[in-house]
């Protein structure tokens, strides 16, 4: 099962890059780093903690 490597912060629609800085909850959803910093790295969503998105090797 692939992490789903969305493209916009899900709080403000800002555009993430594929290979740039995002955070992630355990649902995978996804915020930039200043959303996740004003909501100090929890998700609204679930509540659970948004930790850095890993990021994939460039083919």
């Amino acid at each position: 099962m692939a992490l789903e490597m969305k493209t916009a912060c899900m709080k403000c629609d800002g555009a993430l890059e594929d290979m740039g800085a995002a955070h992630i909850c355990s649902y995978e959803c996804t915020f930039c780093s200043p959303c996740t910093t004003s909501m100090n790295n929890v998700c609204p969503n679930c509540g659970g903690e948004l930790l850095v998105r890993p990021r994939r090797q460039t083919k």
